[in-house]
């Protein structure tokens, strides 16, 4: 909310005896209507039903729709402070650096163009004005959402932000940045739109913080490679009975107790067919006992 000079304080206590709302209440008025060019007005405030939009010629919106009465002086007090602004300011400003919240809840915004250096008569200098680094000039545009201020210079493809003590400034690239909002649930995210859409601001190369230029942001390392899997080479299938000699032994010199008997078993049936004989399997038969 921009600083009343001591004319517009007159005004808002003016005005606030006249519609019954709070000194405070009426500041943020005025300082919404006149970011609306004394045409419209986007404001939050607790006396207002919360978050509303008013719009010359009889579009009104407030938080507490069905209070009919709360609208009708919330309206009359924005015809009011269009009057005072328009009978009394030098200057106006010229909103056309949109910022909105993305979800409900109250949130405080305001936005000016051209730099915002226009004099006036009710409104002070404001204090927090030119918190950007003093060698980019004058912004493009400029304002503030809750606790963030931004300012946009596009010749200089430069964006300033400032959260609580800290001012960061980020380099634009191709953007020409039209917007600019921050979610009021979840993570509480800032993101902007230009030509190429909706844009997360943390996508933009970080140029200083507080005047201290920021290192290179180097790109991601690749992920290193997966450890080769230790294969174990695969058995040596064991030969099948096809490959036994003539008196039905195993191609295999080394055969276990398991393959033994299993060994005895065949040779048995192949000396009950008559293909070997008794002699022929009693040899063999001594042969594997002998293995074990």
């Amino acid at each position: 909310m921009l600083p009343l000079s001591s004319m517009g304080q007159q005004i808002a206590q003016t005005l606030s005896n006249r519609h019954g709302f709070s000194v405070d209440a009426v500041s943020h008025m005025l300082t919404a209507v006149y970011n609306g060019n004394g045409s419209m007005a986007q404001f939050s405030h607790p006396e207002f039903g919360g978050s509303g939009q008013w719009m010359a010629g009889g579009m009104m919106m407030i938080g507490d729709m069905f209070n009919q009465n709360l609208k009708y002086r919330v309206s009359a007090l924005c015809e009011d402070c269009a009057r005072s602004i328009a009978e009394n300011q030098t200057g106006t400003s010229s909103g056309v650096f949109q910022s909105q919240s993305q979800s409900g809840g109250s949130n405080y915004q305001d936005q000016q163009a051209g730099g915002g250096s226009a004099s006036n008569s009710l409104f002070a200098p404001d204090p927090r004005r030119n918190w950007w680094p003093q060698e980019l000039g004058s912004p493009s545009a400029s304002g503030s959402q809750n606790q963030m201020r931004y300012a946009y210079f596009a010749d200089a493809h430069r964006l300033a932000v400032a959260t609580g003590d800290d001012v960061w400034l980020y380099d634009t690239l191709q953007h020409n940045i039209g917007g600019f909002s921050q979610q009021q649930s979840g993570d509480g995210s800032i993101t902007f739109t230009s030509q190429f859409g909706v844009v997360p601001l943390s996508s933009l190369p970080i140029v200083s913080r507080n005047g201290i230029v920021e290192a290179p942001q180097a790109p991601p390392s690749p992920a290193p490679a997966p450890p080769a899997a230790n294969v174990q080479p695969e058995p040596t299938p064991a030969p099948n009975e096809a490959s036994a000699n003539p008196n039905g032994t195993s191609a295999s010199s080394s055969p276990d107790s398991g393959n033994v008997f299993d060994t005895l078993d065949r040779l048995g049936g192949l000396l009950d067919k008559g293909y070997i004989t008794q002699e022929e399997f009693n040899r063999k038969k001594s042969d594997l006992l002998d293995r074990i």
